[in-house]
């Protein structure tokens, strides 16, 4: 099972839309996928709409060590594709966590739990500092971390992002190896010289840095991202042909060059899927 956060220190850069439209993608492609929704503004608990709720959550996941499945995980409409849902409403498990002796190993030390069940666990994180950012970043294998082309924007990550990774690092004494940072730049704008010089800076900016590395995929800033969102459907059924006149590629194309960047094991199966036929793989097609 592979394990990617999707983490940022920085609210308002699309994580939760990254995640949700990334765990789409990869559902559709055959992989059973599994979004576990760490913000206390549960935007990913309620993207997809549910076709099954559990009755628990993340709450009952990280304070009472729930084990049944059938408890913890709700389905989505899409196939393939479940949630723990977020349901700490009272924000308790920040302070647990943070007073506990594993606080911050306790996601990892859980996992084992879903590796039968999953090829793909999502975890979509608050946009702020946190214990909780911090116990996803650890039981990751890989920390995907989302960046808008502005000038704000890319201060804050080189603050916050390295700020986050030298905060880890000390857990390598204890044989964790922190994951490496993965910079996607979102909502690239079609045309925007400004943009274009941020994308350039953080490219020269983390060169030199072996634990943040920046994505050759970029997301741009396209209308059917909302629409798809609004209809409760990955972008990339809404979207697999590319708009006559648009530069940027579909969002189909996009969806699968970031999913075959971050999971070039199952890049074959990506190829295959089409948004045309519910976003099913061609091979199973009847």
């Amino acid at each position: 099972m592979q394990v990617i956060a999707i983490i940022s220190t920085k609210g308002g850069v699309g994580k939760t839309t990254v995640a949700a439209n990334l765990g789409g993608f990869i559902a559709d492609a055959g992989r059973r996928v599994l979004l576990i929704d760490l913000d206390v503004q549960p935007t990913l608990s309620s993207y997809y709409p549910l076709t099954h709720r559990a009755t628990s959550g993340i709450y009952e996941l990280l304070a009472f060590n729930e084990q049944t499945l059938s408890e913890l995980v709700s389905h989505t409409s899409i196939p393939r594709l479940d949630v723990v849902l977020s349901n700490d409403e009272h924000q308790h498990l920040g302070t647990l966590l943070l007073h506990a002796a594993d606080g911050r190993l306790r996601l990892r030390n859980l996992l084992p739990l879903f590796r039968p069940h999953y090829d793909l666990l999502l975890i979509d994180t608050q946009g702020a500092r946190s214990v909780l950012l911090e116990m996803a970043m650890l039981a990751a294998e890989m920390a995907v971390s989302p960046i808008t082309p502005e000038i704000l924007a890319a201060r804050e990550l080189q603050r916050g992002a390295l700020q986050l990774v030298n905060a880890i690092a000390p857990y390598r004494y204890l044989g964790i190896q922190p994951p490496p940072l993965q910079l996607l730049i979102n909502r690239m704008p079609a045309v925007s010289s400004n943009a274009r010089l941020i994308q350039l800076t953080l490219r020269l900016i983390f060169r030199e840095h072996q634990e943040v590395q920046v994505l050759h995929t970029e997301v741009p800033a396209i209308e059917a991202v909302p629409r798809a969102a609004t209809a409760g459907q990955p972008v990339h059924r809404i979207e697999y042909r590319r708009p006559t006149g648009r530069q940027a590629p579909a969002a189909l194309e996009t969806m699968r060059a970031l999913a075959s960047e971050l999971c070039p094991q199952w890049k074959a199966q990506f190829v295959r899927v089409t948004g045309r036929t519910g976003g099913r793989p061609s091979h199973e097609r009847t």
